[in-house]
Order: C-alpha cells, then sequence, then structure tokens
C-alpha cells in the first residue's frame, strides 16, 4: 500500500477528524460510511491510488449518487444525502492536498448539489394546546412530568436534546428562565412562559419526589428514578398527541416549528427568534418567515374578492 492509497488515506483522514478536530462520533460514523462508498466506487473504476483521481473521477462520483447503481448495491441518494456524501469527499480531498500526498485538490470545484428547501411543519395552536391538555391524562407522578415537559417544549422552542439535559438547578423561578445547553455546548438563557412554570412547579412538588429513588440533578426522571432518555422524552409526545386525536406526524421538532411559527405570525422579530432557538445564524430561522408568507398568501388567496 502506498502512501497515496485510497485506504490507507480514508484511515489517516478519519484519524485527523477524530483526534485533531475533535469530531462527534456521530459525525466520524457519517464521515466513515460515506468515504467507505467513495472508496468502493474507485475500486470498482480500478482506482487504489489517490494521485489518479482526477476532477472528471469526482463529478461521476457525484452522477452515481445521484442515478445509483443497482448493480453494485449502490440505491440512489435523495439531493441532502448526496451533498453530505460529497462533502465528505470534497474534504477527504482536501486533507490529501493540504497533507502534500497529492499534488492538487481535484475535487474543489465540484459543488453538492443544493437540496430543495423543505418548510418547517408547525403545529395550529389549538393542536398544540389539545397535546398539552392530553399529556396530562391520566393522573399521577408520570402525568405531571410528561405535561411540565411538553410544555417546556412548547414554551422554549427548546430541541428535546436540550430539555432532557437540563438539572433542577437550571430552572430560574424568579426570573422565569431556563438555561438551555445547545449544539456545541453553547448556553442561552430562554424565558419560560407562566403556564410552563406553573406545569414545572406541580412536577417538581409532586411528581419528581415520587419518581426519584437515588440522588440525582437531572430535571426529567424516568420510573427508575434516573434521568429521562431522549427517547422516552419522545415518546411521551407522541403518546399525548396520538390522546388528543392529533392524526398528523407529530415530533419533538414539530413543537419547536410551532414555537417559531407561532412568534413570528405574533409580531416577533426574526432576529429574536433567532436567538431564542440558538441559531448561530439569521438566514438559518428566516425559513420560518416562508412559512409566515405562506399562510398569508392562502388567507388572501380565500379571503379576498379579487385574489383570483
Amino acid at each position: 500500500m502506498t502512501i497515496s492509497g485510497v485506504e490507507h488515506l480514508v484511515d489517516a483522514y478519519i484519524d485527523h477528524l477524530t483526534v485533531e478536530r475533535g469530531s462527534a462520533a456521530n459525525t466520524i460514523a457519517s464521515y466513515r460510511r460515506d468515504l467507505l462508498r467513495y472508496r468502493g466506487f474507485l475500486a470498482r473504476r480500478g482506482v487504489t491510488d489517490l494521485r489518479d483521481v482526477d476532477e472528471g473521477a469526482v463529478r461521476d462520483f457525484l452522477v452515481a449518487l445521484r442515478r445509483g447503481d443497482p448493480d453494485n448495491g449502490m440505491p440512489a441518494l435523495a439531493d441532502s444525502s448526496v451533498a453530505r456524501t460529497l462533502i465528505a469527499a470534497r474534504g477527504f480531498h482536501k486533507f490529501a492536498a493540504a497533507e502534500g500526498v497529492v499534488d492538487d485538490d481535484v475535487a474543489h470545484a465540484v459543488r453538492p448539489p443544493t437540496p430543495a428547501q423543505r418548510l418547517p411543519k408547525s403545529l395550529p395552536v389549538d393542536d398544540v394546546l389539545a397535546i398539552l391538555d392530553a399529556a396530562s391524562v391520566p393522573e399521577g407522578p408520570r402525568a405531571l412530568r410528561d405535561r411540565a415537559l411538553l410544555e417546556l417544549l412548547y414554551s422554549c422552542g427548546a430541541r428535546i436534546s436540550e430539555v432532557t439535559a437540563l438539572d433542577v438547578d437550571d430552572i430560574d423561578v424568579e426570573h422565569r428562565a431556563v438555561v438551555l445547553r445547545g449544539k456545541g455546548g453553547k448556553e442561552r438563557i430562554v424565558p419560560v412562559g407562566r403556564p410552563a412554570l406553573s406545569a414545572l412547579d406541580a412536577y417538581l412538588v409532586r411528581g419528581r419526589p415520587a419518581l426519584i429513588k437515588k440522588g440525582t440533578p437531572a430535571l426529567f426522571l424516568n420510573i427508575r428514578g434516573g434521568r429521562l432518555s431522549r427517547q422516552s422524552a419522545w415518546q411521551v409526545l407522541v403518546d399525548a398527541a396520538e390522546r388528543a386525536g392529533i392524526d398528523k406526524d407529530v415530533s419533538p421538532h414539530t413543537l419547536r416549528h410551532s414555537f417559531a411559527t407561532h412568534l413570528l405570525d405574533g409580531g416577533a422579530d426574526v432576529r429574536v427568534v433567532q436567538e431564542l432557538l440558538g441559531h448561530s445564524s439569521v438566514t438559518t430561522t428566516q425559513v420560518y418567515t416562508m412559512v409566515t408568507v405562506n399562510t398569508m398568501r392562502e388567507v388572501y388567496a380565500t379571503a379576498h374578492p379579487r385574489a383570483r
């Protein structure tokens, strides 16, 4: 195996991402999977040395990702998956060039496809309220926990992982706020509405003491007294939506989308919503403004006598 051998370099690049870049385990797994797909593509073309790869080969890989290759067990991928896989290949070539293994970064000019922008799904306010009410049934410590959990998700627009990671001390009742830890460990302080605080108070007084079995700072507990998992919290929402008769697909992100959309519908500034959601760029948040504009178009089209 030469120093420029594809297999050797894939391992070296993964080590680089793990040790020097400190990439998350999920990111490493994703890159490894994508690069194994790229390595297999090159091997089928008889290429084992990265110095033999040119820009045309990288573009052919892009085409193969989009069209698929059933003969080699390679299904056609959605644009989002194609983009992710090509980004991994581009990073791989950039690494090889930076290390001096190859003279040029031949993948630099090959651009991934832009995935079609999908508008986030949100629920009407009445549907959200129905789900929150359904979380309180049947009564008991778990119902108090479930109501507090869902109230907090909707009140703060938090990610499910942010809420399940909360400790009791992260809730500031006096200032009606909560400390959320988002992606990359970034902290933000988000206000909490009175209904959510009321649900949290009921849970802390009558629910959590009945669930706790050992000392733990975790706010939301499972029936064994440990921290509630992300998967279990997700199931809480699914069960409540089913009891509420909501026939749409509902996930924790649905509540997050609803939080953002309802704020913008109510006149909130998009930059304030950006801070509340913990988005690093306002561009990410602006997709929600498209939702409200589309809603206005629908209302206009059905209500205005000269709309058609």
